[in-house]
């Protein structure tokens, strides 16, 4: 193919990166949100409460955590989007497909390339 496009990938027009920023830009703010709450101390969140057990204080660690990675993933591709890398798979170097960024807006890499790392063909 003369395009650079492999076989099945199906290139990004102006309004899927639209919505797709808007899908990461959504999320963006969602993560930011999540964390300021995560951040709140804990009588503010549970009043009435003097403590909270150890297992709840563990699952808010892991939230936080989660959604630290995810917030920088999203920012990455927006980043991406701005300088124009955005829907490149980073292994491969190929295009990404479109239903495969819909699914995962912040993907770095193509599922063809997630599966070969993960040992599945």
């Amino acid at each position: 193919m003369t395009t650079g496009h492999r076989a099945g990938a199906s290139p990004l027009s102006a309004a899927d990166l639209a919505a797709l920023r808007e899908n990461l830009h959504e999320q963006l703010l969602f993560r930011r949100e999540q964390l300021a709450r995560l951040a709140e101390p804990v009588s503010s969140r549970a009043e009435g409460r003097r403590r909270e057990d150890a297992g709840q204080l563990e699952v808010g660690v892991r939230l936080a955590a989660s959604a630290r990675m995810v917030l920088a993933d999203v920012e990455a591709a927006l980043r991406r989007m701005d300088d124009g890398t955005y829907g490149i798979c980073r292994r491969c170097g190929r295009p990404m497909d479109r239903q495969w960024l819909t699914v995962v807006p912040q993907a770095r890499d193509c599922a063809g390339c997630l599966r070969r790392r993960d040992g599945r063909r």
